[in-house]
This record gives C-alpha cells, structure tokens and sequence, in this order.
C-alpha cells in the first residue's frame, strides 16, 4: 500500500492554473522532490494535499484512505513543516516540543537529544520570537522529530539553515527514511535533492535552456 497518493491534483487562480492532473505515489521508506522554480505551485500542492488549500480536482490519499485533516490517527502520522509554521508564543522552546511530545503520545525521539541534535539547546529556554530565523527553522523541524511520524510533509526544509545546518539535514532525512518514513519535499537545494531524493516531480514550465 502507498503511504501517499497524488491523483490528478489541480489548482487554479481565475484563469491562472497553478499546477494540472499532478499524479504520484510516495512509498514508505523513499522521498520524493517537489521541483520547480518560484511560482510553480511546490508550496501550493504541499498545502492542498494537507488540506489547508482546496484544490479544484483530484484527490489525496493516504495509506488508501482520502487524506481526512479532521482523522486524528492520521494527524498523529504526518508531520509537516509548511511555509507558515506557527509556534505556541509563550512557550520556550523546550516547552513547546515537550507539549507536541505529549499531544502525540510522545513517541519520537526524546526532546532533549532533538534539542542537543539540533544545536537548540543553548536556547531551549527562549520564547520562539527571541530566536534567530535560523533557530525558528529549527524549532520547527524539531516538532517533527519529537511525534510518530510515518509521512514527513516539508517545504524547503533547508531555508535559513548555514552548510553544517543543510548537511546535518541530508543525514537526519536519510535516518528517517532507513526507519520507514516518507518524505515529500519541496526544495531548491540540488545537493540536498541529490542527497536524499530517490523520485522528482517536476512542476510548472521547464526552465530556459
């Protein structure tokens, strides 16, 4: 059975069609890359495969069920980090992971080695607004490895992360994806998608020769 299932997934904008009949399995155990330039709807498919957009045709499925938002077992087993990550305001950054941990039957990876993975744990007592953007982007990949996880959902994971950052996230996805999880990324790092990507989806038009 495939964790993920894409089937002729559409988007318009009034006359502006964002991406047509998009069509792909993900299997657990493999990452698949979202490719494209700005403005080819990588960001846009991420947000309407997890419900927090509409799209006009297709359908989503998630271990051959229709991908329900409202379903807390599949809630409790897909973890994502979007482009609008919200975090809880008056909460540190260990409180916060710890919360996640505990609302999803804290069955990830403990929050102190996330917090000592991660480099967060000098900062592991600030308030998210406190921390730099590279560290907020840390956090936010944080909350995916403190819960289950069977389906990691990330668009462009490495932003604001520095080189050791973007290498330290090429070997945690390939650990993820040895213990069974799959990944669907959006990324316009090549040496990330090089690294860890064993299928492309390929979206808006081809870039110029």
């Amino acid at each position: 059975m495939h964790t993920l299932s894409i089937r002729g997934l559409a988007r318009r904008f009034g006359s502006r069609v964002v991406f047509d009949d998009v069509t792909f399995d993900l299997e657990a155990g493999t990452a698949t890359a979202l490719l494209g330039p700005n403005g080819a709807g990588k960001s846009t498919l991420l947000r309407c495969i997890v419900a927090a957009d509409q799209p006009d045709a297709g359908e989503v499925l998630f271990e051959g069920r229709p991908y329900d938002e409202t379903d807390a077992g599949l809630r409790a087993a897909v973890a994502t980090v979007l482009d609008d990550v919200e975090f809880f305001p008056d909460l540190s950054a260990v409180e916060h992971l710890e919360l996640l941990a505990r609302a999803h039957g804290g069955a990830g990876d403990s929050v102190d080695a996330v917090l000592l993975e991660l480099g967060l744990e000098p900062a592991r007592d600030q308030l998210p607004a406190t921390l730099s953007s590279g560290q907020r982007r840390r956090l936010a990949l944080a909350s995916c490895f403190v819960r289950p996880r069977r389906l990691l959902l990330l668009d462009e994971p490495e932003q604001r992360l520095d080189v050791a950052g973007r290498q330290w996230l090429a070997a945690r996805l390939l650990r993820e994806k040895a213990s069974g999880t799959a990944i669907l990324l959006a990324s316009h790092d090549h040496e990330l998608v090089d690294a860890v990507a064993d299928h492309r989806v390929e979206l808006g038009p081809p870039p110029p020769a």
